[in-house]
């Protein structure tokens, strides 16, 4: 037979200084992170720390741990959203199934477009092999996938992007921007090799939810120097 054990409320004191120093914004049902460039959002079959180290501080009284409410890639730093409650979860993973998240990312990239705007509009599948592992390739039997872009500066032989994507595809952005002519600076997946680690920021997420969130994260140190050369100004 098997033995109950009883629950026990969880610590309502503060996570350690360092993961309290990433929340962005904190309410009852819903908390955003500014996640560090680096940290996989979910433990790896060859272990190493993930954000799933995290939660247990960040749980602070709530029955149940928090959890990501959407994907971010383990090298793009910014904003992720994770629910608190199990109602908030659920409308989260609504809201983010139906396309009615607003993301808003920066990135710093090679080159960069012509034109001071316009659209990305391809799709994307998904491909392996023995030699490169996987990774997602424009391919027109792929997922239907669009990004719209935005050049806020230019120097120096690169550009500074806001970058919106209408759809949530796996390196949507990455593998976007590199299609484009312009891979994302520190991205060696995609054509953006140099050193400093990946130029691509979740800069800021606007949900529809009751009542309705809004956060923006800073910018992290690997991509300052970068952005004060393309007129980024504190």
């Amino acid at each position: 037979m098997q033995r109950s054990v009883p629950h026990r409320p969880a610590s309502r004191q503060a996570p350690p200084a360092p993961i309290a120093a990433r929340i962005i914004l904190l309410r009852d049902d819903v908390l955003v992170l500014d996640k560090p460039a680096g940290l996989p959002v979910h433990g790896g079959p060859r272990g190493g720390g993930s954000l799933e180290d995290w939660l247990e501080p960040l749980r602070m009284g709530k029955r149940h741990l928090p959890q990501p409410a959407h994907r971010l890639d383990t090298d793009t730093a910014g904003c992720l959203v994770l629910g608190r409650t199990k109602p908030a979860l659920a409308a989260l993973g609504r809201i983010f199934a139906e396309g009615l998240a607003r993301k808003t990312y920066w990135a710093v990239v090679r080159g960069g477009p012509a034109e001071d705007e316009g659209v990305i509009d391809a799709p994307l599948l998904k491909t392996s092999s023995a030699a490169r592992g996987w990774r997602m390739q424009v391919d027109p039997a792929g997922q239907k996938a669009t990004t719209l872009w935005h050049v806020m500066g230019r120097g120096h032989g690169t550009a500074w992007l806001e970058l919106t994507p209408l759809t949530g595809r796996t390196h949507q952005l990455r593998v976007h921007c590199a299609a484009a002519g312009f891979p994302i600076l520190g991205d060696p997946a995609y054509g953006g090799n140099e050193p400093g680690g990946l130029h691509l920021l979740a800069r800021a997420i606007a949900l529809p939810l009751d009542p309705p969130l809004a956060a923006q994260a800073p910018v992290p140190p690997h991509m300052r120097q970068a952005l004060a050369g393309l007129g980024l100004r504190d």
